[in-house]
């Protein structure tokens, strides 16, 4: 099979799916900041008491929440997180992902189980190591942090 019809019928859940920075809405936005750093994630995922995504902060988010107020740190993430963004399940093709992703112009999207509980995060990052795991011969990979790949062997 082809990458198309691959994404077609593979679940989401086939994905390497991401533990998500997970947030209460009257966190603060320095919370959700510093735990994303620490986790070097590019969002935070806001949940009610079910475990069911109701908001998203990312970093672009945040640059301009910033710019425009810089005393919006203190503030609860609740009142500045996108609470409509693009969202799949474990059961969804992955190609769905990859929909979402250029429908909305976005980088991550929230995963949900069959009961709309977080499941985990995906995204850009996640399409790419699918790809990359399932066609490495059509696909050329260095993955973050390795030494570069030679193309030819150096020396005499």
């Amino acid at each position: 099979m082809g990458l198309f019809e691959n994404m077609s019928q593979e679940p989401v859940q086939t994905l390497n799916l991401r533990r998500p920075v997970v947030v209460k809405p009257n966190d603060t936005i320095r919370a959700a900041v510093e735990s994303m750093r620490e986790r070097r994630l590019g969002c935070a995922i806001l949940v009610d008491k079910r475990e069911h995504p109701v908001g998203m902060l990312t970093e672009s988010m945040l640059t301009q929440l910033i710019a425009q107020n810089p005393e919006a740190i203190e503030q609860p993430v609740k009142e500045h997180a996108a609470e409509n963004w693009p969202w799949v399940k474990l059961s969804d093709p992955i190609l769905d992902v990859l929909e979402a992703l250029e429908a909305k112009n976005v980088r991550f999207l929230c995963v949900v189980d069959d009961k709309g509980r977080l499941a985990g995060l995906t995204g850009q990052k996640g399409l790419m190591e699918y790809i990359a795991d399932h066609f490495p011969h059509q696909v050329m990979v260095q993955r973050v942090g390795q030494a570069p790949y030679l193309h030819e062997r150096e020396g005499a």
